[in-house]
């Protein structure tokens, strides 16, 4: 089985839509989304890879890979300008320069502003429901558990499903259809919200064809405990039956990102339970997640591939990620079992990280590519699979780095190295140390003549951004995902610049 994305050689960029340029705080999926598909058209690019899209917390300083919901979007996405053309504000209700930093993101900022702008607009909303309306909350799975879950959290002070009234904690339906009645309009709002970001989306999906770009999204393999799915769905996951909590919780053992290992804290799904019905619910589960991503976007990473081989699991107890133990997943006949039902799916497997043979394996047998990332090419060995000239196959996306990594000119610059391996990886491009060809072309050059069918460059390595622009640092819980691109850097030089590179590459 061959993945669609690397039939035909094609390169692309990696930029989160929060980052994007927009007057409203952050990117959202209106102008800003169409604004950047024109300079991904314009540079030659036939891909876009942005992060999840779910909504975020600022508990967890509005990690995308935290959400509360495994389907829902984020109403932080929404666009400001899209719902005055849907006469649903009126111009007046926008300020013709809102006080936002174009450089970084403020969120609880951008937050207090789209949640005042939704809720005037929802108040405008046609009190008789239009049919796309009725028709998106009757065909759409999901949304009643997640309109009712954020209701439940807006009257129980934000609190987490576990620590709520026992019959809400455990999804009684009785309780829930008082909660219904009694709470109307807030769970109304939540029906709405999510009407208008799934609106908007296929706009900008129509958009993107439109232009040629492919949407590469991203399934986060693990869910927040505090989730709509997790509350809805308590029997597909290690929970203590008393307490709601995990017995034990994801993350990764020690390596080159943490000495101590990542101890993401997310619950684990019941892959090795002795009960049929359990199994079959998770793959019922996968099964609507996999479709629902797929009706937004046009290719799927799914972020720690390895855990469907075999996932490190941490005793809840544990601060750090070090007392793990690592278990079987559900392996091949998983993926064999969703082809059957879905049919053929254009997924990247993330398979960074502690690689096995038996991970290998999973990977071929499916016949996802995995993630060739230039920053771990260079540790003076010459066998490392990562530089591009031991790629043992096309089939695989090669990156010059991920949003985990520092920027290319960042980390060439950084304390990680030293003369001798800027020296090397000079070399590998066929530069001298002291040539002032900026090193993040180097490794764009690298990426896009390699064998690699597809190639993926974080926006900040095109613009030839520094350490200071590093989207997430693993590892580091506050500072993250604050990023943003002025819209002066989008320059028609850059465009020309990428497209001249990426043709010349037959890309």
């Amino acid at each position: 089985m061959t993945s669609m994305v690397t039939q035909k050689r094609a390169s692309g960029i990696l930029a989160h839509i929060t980052s994007l340029p927009s007057p409203y705080g952050i990117g959202d999926i209106g102008p800003s989304s169409w604004s950047f598909l024109n300079f991904l058209a314009e540079s030659g690019q036939k891909y876009w890879q942005i992060l999840p899209t779910g909504p975020t917390s600022l508990i967890f300083d509005s990690s995308p890979y935290m959400s509360s919901s495994a389907f829902a979007g984020s109403s932080l996405l929404i666009s400001p300008q899209l719902l005055a053309e849907s006469r649903l504000l009126e111009s007046s209700d926008l300020p013709p320069a809102a006080p936002f930093s174009p450089y970084l993101a403020d969120f609880p900022a951008v937050a207090a502003y789209k949640q005042k702008i939704l809720k005037l607009a929802f108040t405008r909303f046609p009190k008789a429901p239009r049919i796309d309306y009725r028709l998106f909350c009757e065909q759409t799975g999901w949304l009643d558990d997640y309109a009712l879950f954020m209701t439940l959290k807006s009257v129980n002070d934000q609190k987490p499903w576990y620590q709520w009234p026992r019959e809400l904690a455990a999804h009684s339906p009785q309780a829930l259809e008082k909660i219904r009645s009694t709470y109307e309009q807030q769970y109304k709002y939540y029906l709405f919200e999510q009407f208008v970001f799934y609106s908007q989306w296929e706009k900008l999906k129509q958009y993107a064809a439109y232009q040629g770009i492919r949407i590469i999204g991203d399934i986060p393999i693990y869910l927040g405990l505090d989730s709509a799915d997790v509350w809805s769905q308590q029997e597909l996951f290690e929970l203590d039956p008393k307490t709601l909590e995990p017995l034990r919780v994801s993350g990764v053992p020690p390596d080159y990102f943490s000495k101590t290992g990542q101890r993401w804290g997310n619950p684990l799904y019941l892959w090795n339970s002795d009960d049929a019905a359990v199994q079959e619910r998770l793959l019922d589960w996968w099964c609507e997640r996999f479709k629902a991503v797929f009706t937004l976007v046009d290719v799927a990473r799914i972020d720690h591939f390895r855990g469907f081989e075999s996932y490190w699991a941490i005793p809840a107890s544990e601060k750090t990620a070090v007392r793990g133990t690592w278990l079987k997943g559900p392996g091949a006949s998983f993926f064999e079992k969703i082809h059957t039902r879905l049919g053929q799916l254009d997924i990247i497997a993330e398979d960074l990280g502690e690689i096995t043979e038996e991970v290998v394996k999973l990977r071929e047998a499916t016949g996802y590519p995995g993630m060739k990332v230039l920053q771990f090419a260079f540790d003076g060995t010459v066998d490392n699979p990562f530089l591009p000239h031991n790629f043992s196959t096309p089939n695989c996306i090669a990156y010059t780095g991920t949003h985990d990594n520092d920027t290319t000119l960042g980390w060439f610059l950084s304390a990680a190295l030293d003369d001798q391996a800027r020296k090397n990886i000079k070399k590998i491009a066929n530069r001298n140390l002291h040539d002032d060809s900026p090193v993040q072309e180097d490794l764009i050059y690298l990426a896009l003549s390699s064998t690699a069918r597809l190639t993926i460059f974080p926006l900040q390595d095109v613009l030839g951004f520094g350490g200071d622009c590093r989207m997430n640092t693993p590892g580091v819980p506050n500072g993250n995902w604050k990023w943003r691109c002025a819209p002066e850097f989008l320059s028609q030089e850059r465009a020309g610049w990428l497209k001249e590179a990426t043709h010349r590459f037959n890309r």
